[in-house]
């Protein structure tokens, strides 16, 4: 097997696994507050304490993934373009 094609076969392994991570699971944990929905902060002991709600999250702890959001993204802008091709060839015919 030449070096290019592992490499081609590598990518489309690696990107259909990512497929199948953002289809059974579209949510990952915020990387900003690791999935706990708060910053973690020490009082004057060293004794950690709840921080603020994380802004990036809103105290979620879950974030959408790459993949889900531009799969979202397509998904609506197909359903925008196909809802406005099929009313405007139905109101002129």
């Amino acid at each position: 097997m030449t070096p290019a094609l592992l490499a081609i076969t590598l990518l489309i392994g690696v990107t259909l696994c990512y497929v199948a991570v953002c289809a059974s699971s579209p949510f990952g944990d915020c990387r900003k507050c690791s999935g706990m929905g708060h910053q973690l902060k020490a009082d004057r002991k060293g004794r950690l304490k709840r921080g603020k709600d994380c802004r990036r999250c809103q105290a979620t702890g879950k974030r959408i993934r790459v993949g889900r959001w531009l799969y979202n993204r397509w998904a609506r802008i197909y359903r925008a373009g196909t809802d406005t091709a099929a009313t405007t060839s139905d109101s002129k015919g």
